[in-house]
């Protein structure tokens, strides 16, 4: 296949770019540069800036795109309308904060957050939101041809945040610890190599829907 990724290599596109490339497939990576590439010379590299400098993507063809990047509707919008016609298939990367309730078990049928007002101001109040209004224009615009995947917590090897990194290094530094809620809340969480390969597979098959 002839991928086209949105977005950079700091950490899941990475991941999935190495993945793309073990299995055969041609990558293009659109980025703004602000991350090295570690694959220099086996990847071709787009530079721009999904809000505003798409140029480079104009009057190109893929098979399949992968958006890791999403986080406004107006600037996924402007990216699934120039590459509607281009690709065959577009798989958005949203997240489990999507959902309007998080205080239960969920499945791909549960309700999504809502923005009270439009906003394009990202915090945690908005950030799911904005992410499920984004899912709406993917789907909305590739009926058919679109895939939603919904991860919990990403972790793994070149996670930027040290969200989780952090505590198995906290605890095996030993000593008291300051937890940050109940000892029997669970946490699920889903590697980042994991999700790659998993999106790989959607992709070659070319698998609609939304998916946790």
């Amino acid at each position: 296949m002839d991928v086209l990724i949105l977005g950079g290599t700091s950490f899941l596109g990475r991941h999935a770019a190495e993945r793309f490339l073990k299995r055969g497939h041609t990558v293009s990576l659109f980025s703004r540069g602000e991350t090295p590439n570690p694959f220099s010379g086996e990847v071709e590299h787009l530079l721009g800036d999904r809000d505003g400098g798409l140029s480079a993507l104009e009057n190109r063809k893929w098979d399949v795109v992968l958006d890791t990047s999403g986080y406004l509707p107006r600037v996924v919008g402007d990216s699934v309308e120039l590459l509607s016609s281009a690709v065959e298939h577009y798989l958005f990367v949203s997240s489990v904060s999507a959902y309007g309730d998080l205080s239960k078990p969920l499945d791909e049928q549960a309700e999504v957050a809502r923005l009270e007002e439009a906003t394009e101001e990202i915090d945690g109040d908005t950030y799911g939101a904005l992410k499920a209004e984004c899912e709406e224009v993917v789907l909305g615009a590739m009926a058919g041809r679109a895939t939603v995947v919904r991860p919990g917590l990403i972790v793994g090897p070149f996670d930027p945040t040290d969200r989780f990194t952090y505590w198995p290094s906290r605890v095996a530094s030993g000593g008291t610890i300051l937890a940050p809620d109940k000892a029997e809340h669970p946490v699920q969480l889903i590697d980042a190599r994991d999700l790659a390969n998993w999106i790989v597979d959607l992709l070659e098959r070319r698998v609609s829907g939304t998916f946790n």
